[in-house]
């Protein structure tokens, strides 16, 4: 093992552990506040500035800079790039908004830094964030995702710094998985001709997978248990189970050593079952649908991708 373990002084544990619990019950509901108003209440603290912002509610001038600043804790002040995503459920996506800003904006203080205690608040707002988490899972700095509540993790998985989590479709991953930093894991993908035209998938990661340095792994993918994908590899198709695959396009080099007569042999992968994994979606009835490109009417006509030769 090349880790050991460290503790905060103990009136820096008893903080730190005290205020984690106290933003579980609010986000639980033990104290009947609204998600937002939590949200907005604890970012308020965390930047230091409930003295500005009580002046402001009492009526008192304020400059341009301060009000931005002072509206902008409220999640409902800002929009989130998945916010415009046509498809998305609106019965969750508000919810995970507000929990995604308060991830994000957590980020940026500099508590974010204090790796024992922000490693347990995100494995704390996981836990109300996804649609399931795992115990003792380690996520560290800017993580980012497209909804939350489309991703499962298991026990005891990492995320390193700079992760994208897509979940515009579906994202599951495993146990004691490790995402090394800057890795991009996708659950959509765009059509060739018209790029406004999405197909989600669920893409799966199984348990004890490894991703290295600055991967990227195509929507629909997945990645067979105890497998290993190589630095800045780009995973097309399906990894089986405890085979390590490098390259652009990623390719199959070996099998770990000790779990040759658990996998199956090099040269006999199989096809990959992406297909099978892509997920339909409805849009709404009465969506204003809009080319953010301003297209010609050649390139921005609605095809159906199944009809593409």
């Amino acid at each position: 093992m090349t880790k050991r373990h460290v503790q905060l002084p103990a009136i820096a544990e008893e903080g730190v552990q005290t205020f984690i619990d106290d933003v579980d019950d609010r986000l639980t509901g033990a104290t009947n506040e609204e998600i937002c108003d939590v949200v907005q209440g604890v970012l308020i603290d965390l930047f230091g500035d409930r003295d500005a912002y009580e002046r402001w509610q009492g009526g008192e001038d304020i400059s341009p800079a301060e009000r931005v600043r002072l509206q902008g804790y409220d999640p409902c002040n800002a929009t989130l790039e998945s916010e415009y995503y046509a498809e998305k459920d609106e019965s969750k996506y508000t919810r995970s908004k507000y929990l995604q800003w308060l991830w994000r904006q957590f980020d940026a203080t500099p508590m974010a830094d204090n790796v024992e205690f922000a490693l347990r608040f995100r494995q704390m707002l996981g836990k109300h964030l996804f649609a399931s988490c795992g115990d003792d899972c380690r996520f560290f700095k800017g993580i980012t995702f497209t909804y939350g509540h489309n991703i499962e993790i298991g026990d005891n998985t990492v995320v390193h710094d700079d992760v994208h989590l897509d979940d515009r479709g579906r994202l599951t991953i495993g146990e004691r998985a490790s995402i090394s930093d800057n890795v991009h894991i996708y659950s959509h993908d765009h059509d060739v001709v018209d790029q406004t035209e999405v197909t989600n998938f669920h893409t799966v990661i199984g348990d004890d997978v490894r991703i290295t340095y600055d991967a990227m792994v195509r929507a629909g993918v997945e990645i067979g248990e105890n497998a290993l994908v190589g630095a800045r590899a780009v995973v097309q198709d399906d990894v089986p189970a405890h085979h390590i695959v490098v390259g652009m396009p990623a390719k199959s080099i070996s099998i770990k050593p000790g779990f040759e007569d658990e996998a199956v042999p090099v040269d006999e992968e199989g096809e990959s079952g992406r297909a099978g994994r892509e997920i339909p979606y409805d849009l709404p009835p009465d969506l204003q649908v809009f080319d953010e490109f301003d297209r010609p009417p050649e390139l921005s006509e609605p095809v159906d991708p199944h009809d593409r030769p």
